[in-house]
């Protein structure tokens, strides 16, 4: 089966024995939408707010934030299917720094995974994908901390990122943010972080 992306520059490539080869590419916003908007419209990613968007609504999001400095998007794929959408961001350009002191080194991370296959979920599947996002955005970028959001309410993600290591901070609200490219309602969130020497001593 061919590669529809082998002709993509990844920023990250990394090979996980018994796994496969995972690659993170800047998300091309017109090539992709039609993915994306398959994951976002989904009743699971409903914390993600977009499940009410038509495909060109998706695509126009992701060419509007790959206008950004401080916002950057992408799509995994692990031997050429589709596994993750991941969002970077600078702590101190988003509104969570409103609720928060910001330390530097920070990194900003938004995950949302793609719907588990016809065999379901496997074990240690998610756990590994993480990892390989780990290196990308603690060593490819050096940064000291990974910072996430997860609403309060979606408690599968809050479980999933302490199981992964992440330390539970505070329960905030991140302020609603109304501009004439953006809209954001308020939304309470659990942060946790992930510090380098945590995910890779030494």
């Amino acid at each position: 089966m061919s590669d529809p992306y082998s002709s993509r520059t990844p920023v990250h490539e990394q090979v996980v024995d018994g796994f496969g080869t995972v690659r993170v590419l800047p998300l091309d916003p017109g090539a992709d939408a039609a993915v994306i908007h398959r994951w976002v419209g989904e009743e699971r990613a409903a914390f993600w707010g977009m499940t009410e968007l038509t495909e060109q609504q998706v695509a126009a999001v992701y060419a509007h934030m790959a206008a950004l400095d401080t916002h950057h998007a992408h799509l995994v794929v692990r031997d050429g299917e589709p596994v993750a959408l991941l969002q970077t961001y600078e702590p101190e350009a988003d509104r969570v720094s409103e609720c928060y002191d910001v330390r530097p080194g920070d990194i900003g991370v938004h995950l949302l995974l793609a719907p588990a296959g016809p065999g379901g979920g496997q074990p240690g599947w998610t756990a590994r994908l993480v990892a390989v996002v780990a290196a990308y955005v603690l060593l490819g970028l050096n940064r000291r901390r990974v910072v996430v959001d997860p609403d309060v309410r979606n408690e599968k993600a809050v479980a999933r990122f302490l199981g992964l290591g992440f330390a539970p901070g505070p329960v905030v609200v991140l302020p609603e943010i109304d501009l004439p490219d953006v809209y954001l309602p308020e939304k309470k969130a659990q942060l946790a972080f992930l510090d380098r020497e945590l995910m890779f001593p030494g």
